[in-house]
C-alpha cells in the first residue's frame, strides 16, 4: 500500500514537472516576449473589449431581431446569468490562479469571453446563450488585476490599475464608432469577421507574447497544494458586512447605487436604438463622448473635488449628479435630453473612486484587501441582479417595440414613429425613474457615513480571518485589486 502510493506520487510529480516546462522555458525563464509588464496586460485587454466594441451595433439589431416581443425582458435576463455567473465564478478563478498561474487564465478567460463572436451569423439563438454560459469565465480583468499585482511593488499598483481601466475606456471609445461605419459600409458580416480575428490575436498574443508573472513561485509543491475552498467562497467577503457599523453603511450605498447602474449598462444603448430613435452612428458618438467625458470626470474633476470638498462630499455630489441622470434618463422623450444627461452621467461616475478612496483611508493597511473585497462583491453581485431587475421592469410597463429596427432619415438619424412617442409618453424610461429613486435611498444612508473614522478595533476579528486563509502565493489579499472605474460588460 505504501509503495503504490509512493508510485502514484512519483507519477504526479512526473506530470507536474512535465507540465512545469510547458509554461516554464528550460532555465526558469518565462515564455513570452520580455518580462512581464503591464503593457502585456494593457494590450490583452485592450485587443478583447476592441473586439467586443466593434459589435456594439450590430448586437442592438441581433438582439431586438432575435427576441422581437421582449426585447428588454431577453437582454436582461442574458446579461443577468452572465453577471450572476461572473459574480460565483471570480473568486475560483482567481484562486486557481494563484496555484496555476496567471497565463494559463488569461487565455482560458479571453478565449470564453469571445467565443460567442463567430456566432453572431452562424446562429443567433447559440450567440446569446454562449454569452450567458461564457460569465463563468468572463472574468478577465480579475486575472489581469492580479498579472499587474505579481510585477508592480504597492506603490505603483493604482497607476497601473488606473492604466488597465483607462486602455478599457480607451476600446470602448474608438471601437464602437468603427464598427458602426464599416456595417453601414461594408455590412455587418465584415464587422463580425473583424472582430472575430481581433479576438484571435488576442489569443495568438497571450500564447505567443505574454510571459507567466509567477514563474518562480510554480514548484512542484505549489501545483499540488490544496486550494482554500473559503477563498474561494464569492460570498465570503459578503458574510462579514455587517460586523462593522460603517462598512455597513458604505456597502449599503454602494449596493443602492450600483444596482441601477448596472442595469443601465446593460439596456442603455438598446433604449437608445430602440426607443429614442437613435441611429447606430450616434449610439457609437454616444459612448464615446460618454467614455472621454467620464475619463476627465475620474481624473481632473475627481482630484478637484477630493481637495475642495472632501472625501464623503464628493460621494454625496457623485450620487446626486446619478439622480440627476437616472430622473433625466426616466423622464427624457428627445434625443438632446439624453445627451444632455449624459453629461451629467459622466459626472455620477466620481462616486465608486471616491468610495474606494474612503474604504483606503478609513481601514487600516492590513485591512484594505478585506473592505475592498467586501464592495468588490456587492458590485459583482449587482452584476448580475441589475440588468435582470432593468429587464423584467421594462417588460412590466410593456416598454416593447413589435417591429424591426426603424428606417434611416436623411439627416442620419432613425424616423421616430408616432407608436413610439404615444408609447409610455408620461414616463418613457421606468426602470430609470426606480434607479433614481434607489440612488435616494443610497444618498441618505451615504449621509450617516463619518468622514474620518478608524476601523482598527472594529476590523480586529477579521486579522484572524484573513491570515487563516490567505494563500501564500498570492501577492496581495483578494478583493485588494480595485475594479476599474468603467465596467467588464459588452455594451
Amino acid at each position: 500500500m505504501t509503495q503504490g502510493g509512493k508510485k502514484k506520487k512519483r507519477a504526479v510529480n512526473r506530470s507536474i514537472m512535465l507540465a512545469k516546462k510547458i509554461i516554464i522555458k528550460d532555465g526558469g525563464t518565462p515564455q513570452g516576449i520580455g518580462s512581464p509588464s503591464v503593457y502585456h496586460a494593457v494590450i490583452v485587454i485592450f485587443l478583447e473589449f476592441f473586439a467586443w466594441g466593434l459589435l456594439t451595433a450590430p448586437t442592438l439589431v441581433v438582439l431586438h431581431e432575435t427576441f422581437p416581443k421582449h426585447t428588454f425582458l431577453m437582454n436582461g435576463l442574458i446579461q443577468g446569468v452572465k453577471g450572476l455567473l461572473s459574480f460565483l465564478s471570480a473568486p475560483l478563478i482567481g484562486a486557481l490562479s494563484d496555484v496555476w498561474g496567471r497565463k494559463s487564465f488569461l487565455l482560458l478567460t479571453v478565449f470564453f469571453t469571445c467565443a460567442p463572436i463567430p456566432l453572431m451569423k452562424i446562429s443567433p439563438w447559440w450567440y446569446f446563450a454562449v454569452i450567458s454560459v461564457s460569465g463563468v469565465f468572463a472574468v478577465t480583468f480579475s486575472v489581469v488585476f492580479a498579472y499587474v499585482a505579481d510585477i508592480t511593488q504597492e506603490h505603483e499598483r493604482s497607476m497601473a490599475y488606473g492604466l488597465v481601466s483607462a486602455t478599457f475606456a480607451a476600446s470602448l471609445v474608438t471601437s464602437p464608432a468603427i464598427g458602426a461605419y464599416l456595417g453601414r459600409v461594408y455590412g455587418d458580416s465584415l464587422v463580425v469577421v473583424l472582430a472575430t480575428a481581433i479576438a484571435l490575436l488576442d489569443i495568438c498574443f497571450i500564447l505567443v507574447a505574454v510571459p507567466e508573472s509567477l514563474p518562480e513561485k510554480m514548484r512542484p509543491a505549489s501545483w499540488g497544494a490544496p486550494i482554500s475552498w473559503e477563498q474561494a467562497d464569492p460570498f465570503a467577503s459578503l458574510k462579514k458586512v455587517g460586523q462593522d457599523s460603517i462598512v455597513l453603511l458604505i456597502c449599503i450605498t454602494v449596493f443602492l447605487s450600483y444596482l441601477p447602474e448596472a442595469g443601465q449598462y446593460s439596456s442603455f444603448f438598446l433604449y437608445l436604438r430602440q426607443i429614442m430613435g437613435f441611429s447606430s452612428e450616434s449610439v457609437a458618438a454616444f459612448i464615446a463622448v460618454l467614455g472621454i467625458l467620464s475619463i476627465i470626470a475620474q481624473t481632473i474633476v475627481l482630484s478637484l473635488l477630493m481637495r475642495s470638498i472632501g472625501n464623503k462630499n464628493t460621494i454625496l455630489l457623485g450620487l446626486g449628479f446619478q439622480i440627476l441622470q437616472l430622473a433625466w434618463y426616466g423622464f427624457g422623450s428627445e434625443p438632446w435630453m439624453m445627451w444632455a444627461a449624459g453629461a451629467v452621467a459622466a459626472m455620477s461616475s466620481i462616486t465608486f473612486p471616491a468610495v474606494s478612496a474612503l474604504v483606503s483611508r478609513t481601514a487600516d493597511a492590513d485591512q484594505q484587501g478585506v473592505v475592498q473585497g467586501m464592495i468588490t462583491g456587492i458590485r459583482g453581485l449587482c452584476n448580475g441582479l441589475g440588468p435582470a431587475l432593468y429587464g423584467f421592469i421594462f417588460y412590466i410597463f410593456h416598454v416593447e417595440l413589435n417591429e424591426l429596427p426603424m428606417p434611416e432619415s436623411p439627416s442620419g438619424g432613425t424616423v421616430v414613429t408616432q407608436y413610439q412617442l404615444q408609447q409610455n409618453s408620461i414616463i418613457p424610461g421606468p426602470p430609470f425613474l426606480f434607479g433614481a429613486c434607489s440612488v435616494l435611498l443610497a444618498l441618505l444612508v451615504a449621509l450617516f457615513i463619518p468622514e474620518h473614522t478608524n476601523l482598527t478595533v472594529r476590523s480586529s476579528n477579521w486579522k484572524k480571518h484573513c491570515g487563516s486563509h490567505g494563500h501564500p502565493h498570492s501577492p496581495q489579499a483578494p478583493g485588494e485589486a480595485k475594479e476599474p472605474l468603467l465596467q467588464d460588460t459588452n455594451v
